[in-house]
């Protein structure tokens, strides 16, 4: 049989395969981007897209780390001194509330105001001029330093000088006369030759 296998296949009706299409090539003879092994070049990131880089730390960062920690110790600081001062402040008023009720009991039933009392006597008590009622012994006694007088609760008492003894050492600001017979009587300053008025000055 001079028929070929194909010739016959041919002749009974059937088709020829049909030839696979070759790539397009380049100038170069490499295969295209259709079809063929993708060039290196095909998959290149765009500008501007891909791993982002980098940014270099600032120059400050180090130091604004620092100057926050210094902020914040600071802060820190004060707030544990405003603490340890309310702190203190609390417990003097405590001693204060406790100084004066102890002071209240040694008073009671020790002042010897006379409410009979005519004479007034001056004192010097907080930077403010007060005054106390006396009889006339009364006075001879507390200039001597024999009497005293202690604020209390608004009021002026007079007492002798064991109790103003007491009260001192029990709360010292209640103390608000007291006498020392040995200190020198201050001068009157217009005995100073500075004021002294000459005789023959005509008014």
């Amino acid at each position: 049989m001079t028929d070929t296998l194909r010739d016959q296949l041919l002749g009974l009706g059937f088709k020829p395969a049909p030839k696979p299409a070759k790539p397009p090539r380049d100038d170069k003879g490499r295969a295209g981007a259709r079809g063929g092994k993708p060039s290196a070049h095909s998959h290149k990131p765009a500008p501007g897209k891909g791993k982002a880089k980098a940014h270099p730390r600032s120059p400050g960062s180090r130091e604004d780390i620092d100057l926050a920690k210094a902020y914040a110790i600071r802060a820190q600081r004060e707030k544990d001194e405003r603490i340890a001062a309310e702190r203190l402040k609390q417990e003097q008023a405590r001693e204060r509330r406790e100084a004066k009720a102890k002071l209240a009991q040694l008073l009671k039933d020790k002042a010897l105001n006379d409410a009979n009392a005519d004479l007034v006597r001056h004192f010097d008590y907080g930077g403010k001029i007060k005054r106390i009622h006396v009889n006339a012994e009364q006075l001879k006694a507390l200039n001597a330093g024999e009497l005293g007088v202690v604020q209390l609760d608004g009021r002026y008492l007079l007492v002798t000088a064991a109790v103003l003894a007491e009260a001192e050492a029990t709360f010292a600001p209640a103390v608000a006369l007291k006498v020392d017979p040995q200190a020198p009587v201050p001068g009157d300053p217009y005995d100073d030759p500075r004021f002294q008025v000459p005789d023959d000055l005509v008014w």
